[in-house]
C-alpha cells in the first residue's frame, strides 16, 4: 500500500511517515500543497493524507484540482480546522474522510484502512482469496484456517498481493 502524506509541520510529517512505515505502508511525503499535488498527479497512491493549511497551495485547492482531474484516490483530510462547516465543506469537496488534530494515531490508521478498503470495493476488513484470509484490521493472515506468522515486510507484501488479486477478479 502506497500513501502520500501532505503536511507542512515537520515534526508531525516525520512522525506520520515513520508510523505509517511501521504499519507496512510505502510512504511518500510533501511539505507543501504544490509538491503534494505534483506527486499525486504523477504517481498512483492507495490513499492521500492531506492537511488543509499548507504553503504554496492550500489543501482545499489540492483537493479541488485532484477531483477536477478525475483522480479517485481516497483522501483523508487531517487538519486543525475543527468547525462543522469545514468538515462538511471537505467531505462535499470530495474528501473520503476528515480527521481533526490533535488525533489518536490508532484512529487515523483505522480510518486510512477503511477508506482504502472502500476504494478497492471491500467494505469488510477480511478478504478471502482461495484458502488465504487476510484481515486488514488485525494485520493477520490465515491459510487453511491456520494463522501464518509474518514480519511487517511480509505482511506488506501479502497485502499488496491481496490488492492486486482483488483488482484482477472478474466483475460479478
Amino acid at each position: 500500500m502506497r500513501v502520500l502524506v501532505v503536511e507542512d509541520e515537520p515534526d508531525l510529517l516525520r512522525g506520520l511517515v515513520q508510523s505509517l512505515q511501521e504499519e507496512g505502508y510505502a510512504v511518500d511525503q510533501a511539505a507543501d500543497g504544490l509538491e503534494g499535488l505534483t506527486k499525486a498527479e504523477m504517481w498512483e497512491y492507495d490513499a492521500i493524507v492531506l492537511d488543509l493549511m499548507l504553503p504554496k497551495m492550500g489543501g482545499w485547492d489540492v483537493l479541488a484540482r485532484l477531483r477536477g482531474a478525475k483522480k479517485k484516490t481516497p483522501v483523508l483530510i487531517l487538519t486543525a480546522r475543527d468547525k462543522v462547516s469545514d468538515r462538511v465543506r471537505g467531505l462535499d469537496a470530495g474528501a473520503d474522510d476528515y480527521l481533526v488534530k490533535p488525533f489518536a494515531l490508532h484512529e487515523l490508521l483505522a480510518r486510512l484502512r477503511a477508506i482504502i478498503r472502500r476504494s478497492s470495493g471491500h467494505a469488510e476488513a477480511t478478504i478471502q482469496i482461495g484458502d488465504v484470509v487476510v484481515d486488514t484490521a488485525t494485520k493477520s493472515v490465515k491459510k487453511f484456517g491456520v494463522a501464518v506468522a509474518l514480519t511487517a515486510r511480509e505482511y506488506a507484501l501479502v497485502n499488496c498481493w491481496r490488492c492486486i488479486a482483488a483488482s484482477s477478479l472478474p466483475e460479478p
